[in-house]
């Protein structure tokens, strides 16, 4: 045996596979799906949920009805007119907008009730999209898909998807002295010299733990012709992947090394492991042969060496570890004394710091689920978890992850979406974590070190520049690198055939007008205020302008929905909705960071992914965008 360190097998072995390989796209029933791998993104058919629903038991009313409504003015509502029982998921009835809770009820007679403090329009009511969003990245691809995710995926209308193929690997068991032992009534039949047959059996499991679908050939005897007979019939099947156990290593009866010499190519034959030593690394037909010892311990170590992550590889997936890390929470994270907590959150490392940002509590939201890396678990003799304490996070994926993870906060924009789904679809072991707060959200977190990039398009209304005044004023002391990343169409989302006949911002003083806002702090809510001040129009005058959302797609399903007439976003939102658009501003959306990480391996990552043509190519079908700049540096403040 020619003799490798364990390492310098695995670079022989795994370097002579191409890092895209794979075992080829298959569609499968979502009921088919759990344990699978994503073979490519996978978006959202529809919204959920698919219709305004009460979030609460109590009644459904027109808010308009209660304005005015106080403790010393209650109102007295008729049941069947103005007031409808409603209980908590049943859909709301035409011409109603709003729930009051049963508890805020006081029950007169079988037809009145009372109420105390007014309702206002979309009270207590689960909207249509308000968990997932159509044309929604669900899932990147080389997803391994969980329980919750087939959840998410039903819920979004995908019933069916493509997913990697599951390896298919041909165990070989070798050795004249074995038995099978289903060809014993009883252990007592058991010959001299004889060896009940149980590796494939192990192997065979370990494949099923990998996602491999394991195939088992009968036992071959120790004959050079035998042994060379199964490989033939192995490696011209349609398995990705041959195991032969036993006859590995070097007795006047182990004929494997030869044979795999003699029919392809042996990488390795020996590994400077114990147990595991005799392991032969081989190829034929462009195959992967692996000579698997005899001694259960080893073809057990050998497996988890060598074979485990090819077949985890083929799916695109990587070996997962188990663990659980201490985090700092991003902010504070209260909690209500008396109840254990389990707060789903993003996790990465950000500096020497391992951060966790805590996404939406709704006990509805399944995308949550899909989008942790972690469970924080707030003890239920508590009030919560501060910014300033550690705490013990449970782990949902590979720790390996956190670690190579880019934590991207600020601004909203699909295409940090694109970026990590491509960085996933090029084989790289780094994540995208992201969490849209706005664009002055995005730049205090870089102040405080909780990400490391923030996304912004922030228009200095005097200068005309995005982002660098703000930079100068918030990141005071702090050299900071401004990279493009976008160009993109700002303006008014509206119905689709804009059956209000909107033509501009001055349309929104209407009476039937109704908007939908951004929230305070983003650099479309700047934007927007911006261009009413150039018309001389007060946001008083404007009916929704203090109902605000998070997401350009949020801000498009409440216009989808009838929840708004309209209200301000980028192109892309509109469109993929098949909403119409009525444009305001070509607007630069910028990546911030501190200059000192510029040079991180991850962070290089990102550039060279924003500066591919694939990357380009998939911003641009998005429609509204114009990516011909992402990448470039744009200059350092500080």
């Amino acid at each position: 045996m020619d003799m490798k360190t364990l390492e310098e097998a695995k670079d022989i072995f795994f370097g002579r596979f191409r890092p895209d390989r794979r075992t080829g796209p298959e569609e499968v029933s979502v009921e088919e799906a759990w344990g699978r791998v994503t073979a490519g993104p996978v978006f959202a058919s529809m919204s959920a949920p698919t219709y305004h629903s009460a979030a609460m038991d109590g009644i459904v009313v027109r808010s308009e009805d209660t304005y005015g409504t106080t403790e010393r003015n209650p109102k007295i509502l008729k049941i069947g007119e103005e007031a409808l029982w409603t209980n908590t998921g049943q859909a709301i009835p035409d011409g109603y907008n709003s729930v009051i809770m049963v508890e805020k009820i006081h029950q007169l007679d079988e037809t009145h009730v009372e109420i105390r403090t007014p309702s206002y329009p979309w009270q207590h009511i689960r909207k249509v999209g308000e968990d997932i969003v159509t044309t929604q990245l669900l899932l990147s691809e080389n997803h391994s898909i969980r329980p919750y995710d087939v959840g998410a995926l039903v819920a979004a209308g995908v019933f069916s998807l493509k997913v990697w193929q599951r390896p298919r690997v041909v165990i070989i068991p070798t050795g004249s002295e074995l038995i099978h032992h289903k060809n014993l009534r009883d252990p007592g039949q058991l010959q001299k010299n004889q060896i009940i047959e149980y590796n494939s059996l192990i192997l065979a499991g370990l494949v099923r733990e990998c996602g491999g679908v394991p195939i088992i050939y009968d036992i071959v005897l120790d004959q050079e012709e035998d042994i060379k007979y199964a490989l033939e019939k192995a490696v011209d099947s349609d398995a990705h992947l041959v195991i032969i156990n036993a006859g590995s290593s070097a007795g006047s009866k182990d004929y494997t090394a030869n044979t795999i010499e003699e029919m392809g190519e042996v990488l390795i034959h020996g590994v400077a492991m114990m147990p595991g030593k005799p392991t032969i690394l081989g190829v034929i037909k462009d195959k992967p042969v692996i000579g698997n010892p005899g001694y259960t311990v080893s073809a057990t170590l050998s497996f988890q060496q060598f074979v485990r992550p090819l077949l985890l590889h083929l799916q695109g997936c990587k070996v997962p570890k188990v663990g659980t890390i201490k985090v700092r929470p991003t902010r504070d994270i209260p909690s209500k004394l008396g109840i254990e907590e389990f707060v789903r959150a993003n996790i990465g490392k950000v500096g020497e710091k391992i951060v966790a940002t805590p996404l939406p509590r709704a006990a509805g939201s399944i995308t949550t689920l899909t989008r942790a890396e972690g469970i924080v678990r707030i003890p239920a003799l508590s009030e919560g978890v501060s910014q300033d304490e550690e705490i013990e996070a449970e782990l949902l994926v590979d720790e390996e992850e956190i670690l190579n993870t880019v934590v991207i906060v600020g601004s909203h924009d699909v295409t940090i979406d694109i970026i990590g789904d491509e960085i996933r679809r090029r084989g790289y072991n780094v994540r995208v974590s992201s969490g849209n707060v706005g664009s002055l959200g995005g730049i205090l977190a870089l102040r405080k070190e909780a990400c490391h990039m923030a996304g912004s398009h922030l228009l200095d209304t005097e200068s005309g520049q995005y982002n660098i005044s703000y930079i100068q004023k918030y990141l005071k002391g702090v050299k900071a690198s401004v990279f493009h990343l976008v160009m993109r169409d700002q303006g008014l989302i509206t119905a689709a055939g804009n059956p209000k006949g909107i033509k501009g911002l001055e349309d929104l003083t209407r009476e039937d007008i109704t908007l939908i806002n951004r929230q305070a702090g983003s650099g479309t809510r700047v934007l927007f205020d911006y261009k009413l001040g150039q018309l001389g129009i007060e946001p008083d005058a404007i009916k929704g302008y203090g109902h605000d959302e998070f997401t350009h797609m949020a801000v498009a399903v409440d216009v989808l929905s009838g929840a708004a007439d309209c209200g301000m976003g980028i192109f892309a939102a509109a469109k993929a909705l098949h909403l119409d658009f009525i444009p305001m501003e070509r607007e630069q959306y910028d990546l911030i960071m501190p200059s000192a990480i510029v040079n991180d391996p991850n962070i290089q990552v990102v550039f060279e992914i924003i500066q591919s043509n694939t990357f380009r190519e998939r911003v641009t079908a998005l429609g509204g965008y114009d990516p011909s700049k992402s990448g470039q540096f744009w200059m350092e403040v500080g």
